[in-house]
């Protein structure tokens, strides 16, 4: 899955130790840029990604998306596995127009013949 918008924070970096070893994550928050702009926390785990650069910057992340039960609760985790800069001259109304409006409705069909239309 893929979330385009702009890194406006990046939180403090975490570490520790488990049974696989020592571990570093560093979250960071995304600002979709659509009609309802949509804050999103996502995890960059093991330095993988200089987000140092990346700040205040419009980027694509590739991201997989898992949630796990503890105690009868639900987590869920964004992880991010891929980051990609973007033209910042886009705007929000810019990156809506992009997307795709679905018209091919089987019940808008403009093409009916007078065999197709039914008699009630």
């Amino acid at each position: 899955m893929e979330l385009t918008g702009k890194i406006i924070k990046i939180l403090p970096l975490q570490s520790g130790k488990s049974a696989k070893g020592e571990w570093q994550k560093q979250d960071f928050i995304i600002e979709t840029q659509s009609q309802y702009p949509k804050k999103i926390c996502i995890s960059a785990w093991n330095s993988k990604f200089d987000l140092n650069s990346h700040l205040e910057t419009f980027v694509k992340v590739s991201i997989d998306i898992e949630s796990r039960e503890y105690n009868e609760r639900w987590y869920t985790d964004v992880k991010a596995w891929k980051i990609e800069p973007m033209e910042q001259t886009k705007n929000a109304s810019d990156i809506a127009s992009e997307q795709p409006i679905e018209n091919d409705l089987p019940w808008d069909n403009k093409q009916n013949s007078e065999e197709d239309i039914l008699p009630f």
